[in-house]
């Protein structure tokens, strides 16, 4: 089933994307190509600001994708505020949720004793909050590579495996809080790269050129089944 949140695949392609690719394969490629060309300009700029705030992971989406999606930089309460989205059994977060979520993340983030202890819990909140409608993944990586660099450690993506990562993901968000991630994250913990190799170090994550598992609309946001389904969602987290 196609992901088709604007309602306009057939005229429009695959999420408004500028060449009105319907391809996914395609898509991907456009994708991995703007991330690739996008990455040191972001890490960049985030570089010469000295406490980032959510503006800043818009900000960060934008760059790596504004070649490939003319709503890049736009959050999902931009872009589809009435709709709920999952992947697989993970519900993100309502879109008037979001920078609630991403807020959390970049508050504890900021904070080099927490983010050095949880640096699983930080990346779930960054994930729960799932502001975009595609590059999600690949922009938490680099918000997160950064906060990292700054508490003086950095992930060895090179030596994680996808579906290893993202199974600790999905129990850390239907779970969060418990330590799922940061068990399976912390063996790859290292010393800090210098700040030019922050993207060689994200650039090697396996599977970072995407993949066929696309997002699910689930609903409207006023359907009574999703809200309690959200409230009971919510409930699981307890921002300390």
């Amino acid at each position: 089933m196609t992901f088709d949140p604007f309602g306009d695949f057939k005229t429009r392609g695959y999420l408004r994307n500028l060449a009105n690719e319907k391809e996914l394969e395609i898509v991907r490629r456009l994708e991995h190509t703007s991330f690739m060309t996008g990455i040191d300009a972001a890490f960049e700029r985030l570089a010469a600001i000295e406490r980032l705030s959510y503006q800043d992971v818009l900000e960060t989406h934008k760059i790596l994708f504004e070649a490939v999606y003319p709503w890049a930089g736009q959050d999902r309460l931009q872009t589809a505020p009435d709709l709920a989205v999952s992947k697989g059994s993970v519900l993100f977060a309502r879109p008037m949720d979001i920078q609630r979520a991403v807020d959390w993340a970049l508050e504890h983030g900021q904070d080099k004793k927490f983010v050095t202890a949880k640096p699983g819990e930080v990346m779930g909140y960054l994930a729960y909050g799932h502001p975009f409608l595609d590059g999600n993944g690949r922009t938490i990586m680099v918000v997160h590579g950064v906060l990292a660099h700054r508490a003086g450690f950095s992930i060895d993506w090179a030596a994680t495996r996808k579906s290893d990562y993202l199974s600790a993901l999905t129990n850390e968000l239907d779970s969060p809080g418990k330590g799922h991630l940061d068990t399976y994250l912390k063996p790859f913990v290292r010393d800090a790269v210098t700040e030019d190799g922050l993207a060689i170090t994200i650039a090697q994550a396996p599977g970072l050129d995407g993949g066929v598992e696309l997002n699910e609309v689930l609903g409207n946001m006023n359907d009574p089944a999703l809200r309690a389904r959200y409230e009971q969602q919510e409930l699981k987290r307890i921002r300390k």
